[in-house]
């Protein structure tokens, strides 16, 4: 009989990171509800390699290339809906598991067909007492999402909230409400596709739930981190793809009404933030800032959803 939850990693020269979640996953989960599926995005430092020799037990998918997080795990819940999973947990390879999550989200959307997808508490890997990501929230007037990472009073802890958004860092989802809405948007390659997945799936009238009491914990951003240049710890092409996605985001799911807002609020940002490149020295940065803001602005919404020609 068929496992009910396909696990999903997207690995990208992290196979440390990635061999040390599947270790927790296995340590601390029920094994008879999930089988592991390892995509692996054209690796170049023997990720693949490394983790068939210590994990050989997997599914692994060869991409062959850098297809982002959007689309390599699009090719892994292909997979999983090809071959009769009930749910996918999207996990990212940078986190640890330290209970029965699987079990919890499992339960949780058995018990709670009114949700299509469901994630825990995420909280900081070195500092366990802090939530990296809660309760996601999106404000329409001032074009931003939020997270809500205030840790309630543990005496009034609801079972569960209702969220505008859930992260792909750690999210389980319901199959067929993934053949409803669809897979992530491969245009987006690399952050907010899980926001752009999140508004498909409440337009189609499903809820996303938060579960507050259900946590994991999170490194955040061991593959957009590089070596210590003048540029920074962290990649300047990130700076291309967040703006680019958040300006994609707004122009599909964004109030006209509030427009004039979100201009003046998010311009005020992202000149400070370019301000800020160009004081530090940090060219590629403000380089990569100001593409992803002409694409956000400039690209064809027939190039962002082809699906829509």
């Amino acid at each position: 009989m068929r496992k009910p939850v396909a696990v999903i990693l997207v690995n990208w020269n992290t196979a440390e990171y990635t061999a040390d979640c599947i270790s927790s996953l296995k340590r601390n989960c029920d094994q008879s509800l999930f089988d592991i599926i390892v995509a692996d995005n054209g690796s170049t430092d023997g990720s693949l390699e490394t983790l068939r020799a210590k994990f050989p037990e997997l599914m692994y998918i060869d991409n062959q290339e850098n297809l982002g997080f959007s689309e390599g795990n699009n090719r892994a819940l292909i997979y999983s809906l090809n071959i009769g999973y009930s749910y996918s947990l999207i996990i990212n390879t940078d986190t640890l598991v330290e209970e029965d999550i699987i079990t919890k989200l499992y339960q949780h959307l058995q018990q709670h067909p009114e949700a299509a997808a469901a994630q825990p508490a995420i909280y900081w890997m070195h500092n366990h007492g802090q939530i990296w990501n809660g309760n996601g929230r999106f404000s329409a007037v001032l074009g931003r999402t939020f997270s809500d990472t205030r840790i309630p009073d543990q005496s009034q802890v609801p079972a569960y909230q209702t969220a505008e958004w859930l992260t792909g860092c750690c999210m389980l989802i319901r199959n067929t409400a993934l053949v409803e809405t669809g897979l992530f948007n491969k245009q987006f390659f690399l952050y907010y596709e899980d926001v752009d997945l999140s508004f498909r799936l409440r337009q189609r009238g499903h809820q996303l739930h938060y579960l507050i009491s259900c946590k994991i914990y999170h490194a955040a951003g061991v593959s957009a981190k590089v070596n210590s240049t003048k540029e920074g710890a962290l990649s300047p092409v990130i700076h291309y793809y967040v703006s680019r996605n958040h300006l994609w985001l707004l122009r599909k799911y964004g109030t006209p009404l509030f427009y004039p807002i979100n201009f003046v609020f998010n311009g005020l940002y992202y000149t400070a933030l370019l301000i800020y490149f160009k004081f530090r020295g940090r060219h590629e940065k403000a380089r990569q800032l100001i593409k992803g803001l002409k694409e956000g602005f400039f690209t064809s919404n027939r190039l962002i959803w082809p699906e829509n020609k």
